[in-house]
């Protein structure tokens, strides 16, 4: 066991400790110049130059609250060096010219970032010249384009840095970027990450994050804007809460997932710009549970350095842009250490979540998130996007029916043949060839209550409507069929892990139904309406988002030219020991109410589905 799995992570002293414990096996990666880190040898959509000035950089969302707080790291001198030669025009190893859209525009903000925050470590030990050459390099961002999402957010952390450290900077560039951010802007404290983007991650440990920075410093000279950045944190806060479970898990969604415990990094935020210090208490204990949950998994390299990965080391679910380099963005989390020993926050006792509805529906991002206090289980049912992006298995990472905090989500490592694309919580189809589609964008939508409606095309002659009712432990999908061609259909359930399970398992296969039973859990798939027959489907080794081997059970069938209506139901508990008496006792009902509609009975209610287009 390495050091910061024997942590506690009770204390601001154990969260100084768990951070040194993060970087310091960084110690004997820096370039002599101490202007890059390098780590191993896989690389990304850059050049190992820019990934080496990435893990430097990446350091520093550590470093800067660490030091601003009155902690230390032997770290340190090293990061002064690296700055000032990696600013120097003169250098060997100077970090060069920035061009538009250029992946060092992100790595400037943690710079930016640690000017603000600790200028008395990062800036007023350089002399005049050094000074100048840091500001000179720094204002570069003030020239280039950058992505129209988030990544505006970069220039303006860089120079509410160069304005704390007293340097020129560009007041126009920050009110154009802050003003087009507005546009991203949805409402109830939830931005897209874009004009046309998803709703994923980056609005929490991205803009949330940067605008309470911002709050935070400008508070007096900006009141205006500080207020509204708060005022919508406090109103994404109370949403949020739902993507977490009590016992410090986080649901897995979306894009950028190797950033982990990132996903924290709001709740650090919202604490250290003062949004609500009457939540400190179980916020607190959000990020500390989320911490010790972290901390104990498979995370790190032999040298104790992080991975690519989610819950373990793993590439196929990476993005174009993550190099080995590029988890240390997770260190955001580690505002809270800024704060001071006598802050509130680290004086009030930790606490469970506030009173949480177990059926959440959001109107505003169109996702429902079901909660199982007993197990702990949360699950996001979303209603899909009508649009797409061009990062890696979009179609995994938000197009699935059900996201689950236990159980995760997995991506393919091809589209041929069921067990390459481990499509859990997702219709895959065929044209008879063993090379699957599914859900990529939908062609129209309706998001209710109790049901969620897609239409999508995986071919040109092929439409599906899918009707998903959340719910849990059992949700339910009903999926019309509209195909000129012959097709194979797999609706796959949740993912349940196999890894450490061998001897514990137990699996029923019926004629209309499947159940798995293994020491991490109990999932199920139950056919109601149609043809198709359940099976047990092992997908490839290293596919799933939390455990490198799954078992999915399946509902597959084969449909000719024509119509077809079927309808399926999927379970899922985590570490429930399997009672085959209680599981039967629970199995859904579907049955017929009147012409186009279905009275599907459902862990304990019923809910009537209208079957028409246009809803």
């Amino acid at each position: 066991m390495i050091p910061i799995q024997k942590n506690p992570l009770i204390t601001r002293q154990d969260l100084i400790d768990a951070t040194n414990q993060l970087i310091e096996p960084l110690k004997n990666h820096y370039s002599k110049s101490n202007t890059q880190i390098q780590l191993l040898a896989t690389g990304a959509a850059y050049s190992r130059k820019t990934i080496g000035i990435e893990g430097f950089s990446r350091v520093l969302w550590g470093l800067a609250p660490l030091f601003a707080g009155g902690g230390s790291s032997q770290l340190l001198e090293k990061h002064r060096e690296g700055l000032i030669n990696g600013t120097n025009p003169k250098h060997p190893d100077y970090w060069g010219d920035v061009g538009d859209f250029d992946q060092i525009i992100v790595e400037m903000a943690a710079i930016g970032y640690s000017l603000a925050l600790a200028p008395e470590y990062f800036w007023d030990p350089l002399n005049a010249d050094q000074k100048h050459q840091l500001a000179t390099w720094l204002k570069q961002i003030n020239h280039v384009k950058a992505h129209d999402c988030n990544w505006l957010f970069f220039a303006v952390i860089v120079n509410l840095g160069l304005k704390q450290v007293g340097e020129a900077f560009d007041q126009q560039l920050v009110e154009r970027h802050l003003n087009r951010i507005e546009d991203f802007y949805l409402g109830e404290g939830w931005y897209k990450d874009g004009e046309v983007a998803h709703v994923d991650y980056y609005g929490p440990f991205a803009i949330h994050f940067y605008s309470l920075i911002y709050a935070k410093f400008m508070e007096t000279e900006d009141p205006k804007r500080a207020k509204v950045y708060k005022e919508r944190a406090k109103l994404f806060a109370k949403d949020f809460v739902y993507w977490f479970s009590e016992n410090g898990q986080a649901l897995p969604y979306g894009r950028s997932l190797t950033y982990r415990f990132s996903q924290v990094a709001f709740f650090a935020a919202y604490v250290f710009a003062e949004v609500e210090p009457e939540a400190n208490g179980w916020i607190k204990g959000i990020i500390l549970r989320y911490f010790r949950y972290w901390f104990k998994q498979p995370i790190f390299n032999g040298d104790q350095t992080l991975t690519v990965g989610y819950l373990y080391p793993n590439l196929f679910m990476s993005e174009n842009y993550n190099s080995p380099c590029s988890p240390y963005w997770a260190l955001k989390s580690m505002l809270i250490l800024a704060l001071p020993d006598q802050h509130s926050f680290w004086q009030v006792e930790e606490q469970m979540l506030p009173t949480l509805e177990l059926s959440h529906v959001n109107q505003t991002i169109e996702k429902t998130i079901i909660r199982d206090s007993e197990s702990q289980h949360v699950v996001l049912f979303p209603s899909g996007y009508k649009h797409t992006n061009a990062h890696t298995h979009t179609a995994a990472k938000y197009e699935k029916f059900a996201y689950s905090s236990h159980f995760g989500f997995s991506v393919p490592r091809s589209e041929w043949s069921l067990e390459q694309g481990a499509y859990d919580s997702m219709l895959a189809v065929s044209e008879k060839d063993d090379y699957y589609r599914v859900k990529r964008t939908v062609i129209e939508k309706s998001y209710q209550a109790d049901y969620l409606y897609m239409k999508w095309s995986p071919w040109n002659d092929v439409e599906i409507e899918s009707w998903v009712i959340p719910g849990l432990p059992w949700h339910v999908r009903v999926h019309r069929i509209r195909t000129a061609r012959g097709l194979n259909f797999a609706d796959g359930g949740y993912a349940l892990s196999t890894t450490h399970s061998q001897v514990d398992r137990k699996i029923i296969l019926e004629d209309d139904n499947i159940c798995a039973y293994f020491n991490s859990g109990v999932v199920g798939a139950l056919r109601l309406l149609g043809d198709a027959k359940p099976i047990e489907l092992y997908p490839n080794s290293n596919t799933n988002m939390m455990a490198t081997n799954t078992i999915i059970p399946t509902l597959k069938g084969e449909l000719e030219p024509g119509i077809h209506l079927v309808g399926h139901a999927f379970y899922g508990q985590p570490n429930q020991t399997l009672d085959v008496e209680q599981y039967r006792a629970t199995l859904p009902k579907l049955n017929s109410f009147k012409e186009n509609q279905l009275a599907v009975q459902l862990n304990g209610q019923v809910t009537y589905l209208t079957l028409t287009s246009n809803i």
